[in-house]
């Protein structure tokens, strides 16, 4: 069941610290399925020392014939994401090889909440299915290189990154003010949050591996669908295929203000957000 929780970044020092620390609710996005426990690999972090965002890299322009990915959305359009495996190399080999065996084709975003994120990969369609490459979970760690601004990929995890399988989700969120930041939040990071928007509460829980950086627009457009109580999608939400491909050099499209029509809505979308509450609102996800 999902919870809602108010909480304010400038409860923690820095994004690895816990939102549990400060008083307030864990965040998580789950991937339930039955065998969620088991792992091939142990927990592995890059720059462990290092707070999340004091580099972010997660608009580093991809090289032409770089691998990427290429995700159609039934009805939508085409969603571009580039793939980072000298920060995530087990996440992008998991994710590629699901994608070059077709596993993603005809699957649902089958959790959808707005200025959050949209949830997919999951074969039963129900957040209790779908299982990595090796078969049982795998740890795809964490690196402080990576951080959740909107368009971010990431693994869904049933309690650590030891947990990965086959679910994903991209992150939309929103923006935060920079009163929202603590004196010593790393720079970059807040840099990012503020232009990009995203959920910095994310950041050291997940297995971040991607960006998405062409058809923003579409993510923000599917965050807006009509969704049940689960906020399951009434109409399905279907990935109509997922290719690997490579970069042609194409327009590079990293925010949502590349796209006049969509930043506009989106604004409207936070501003009204933002007059209804003085704190950043966030999700909890579980099931």
């Amino acid at each position: 069941m999902f919870k809602k929780a108010a909480v304010a970044i400038m409860c923690s020092a820095m994004l690895t610290a816990s939102l549990a620390s400060c008083g307030q609710k864990n965040i998580s996005i789950s991937d339930s399925s039955s065998n969620a426990a088991q792992s091939t690999t142990s927990a592995t972090k890059s720059n462990a020392n290092e707070p999340f965002g004091t580099e972010v890299c997660n608009y580093t322009a991809p090289e032409e014939g770089e691998t990427v990915i290429i995700m159609t959305i039934k009805d939508y359009g085409d969603v571009k994401i580039k793939l980072f495996p000298e920060y995530a190399e087990k996440g992008v080999e998991n994710f590629r090889t699901l994608a070059e065996q077709g596993y993603y084709d005809n699957l649902t975003f089958h959790r959808i909440i707005n200025n959050f994120m949209i949830q997919g990969g999951d074969p039963l369609g129900t957040g209790r299915g779908g299982e990595s490459i090796w078969g049982a979970k795998f740890d795809g760690g964490t690196d402080s290189h990576l951080i959740h601004t909107a368009g971010a990929v990431a693994y869904a995890n049933s309690g650590s990154t030891a947990t990965n399988g086959s679910q994903f989700y991209i992150v939309t969120g929103q923006k935060y003010p920079e009163s929202q930041f603590a004196a010593n939040y790393p720079e970059a990071a807040k840099n990012a949050y503020m232009k990009a928007g995203g959920t910095p509460y994310l950041d050291g829980k997940y297995t971040v591996f991607g960006q998405v950086y062409d058809g923003l627009d579409i993510v923000f457009k599917l965050q807006q669908v009509e969704t049940d109580s689960n906020d399951k999608p009434v109409t399905p939400v279907v990935i109509e295929s997922m290719k690997v491909a490579k970069y042609d050099g194409g327009a590079l499209r990293w925010y949502i203000e590349d796209y006049s029509d969509t930043a506009a809505s989106s604004e409207a979308s936070t501003q009204a957000k933002t007059e209804a509450s003085t704190q950043p609102e966030t999700e909890t996800v579980s099931e």
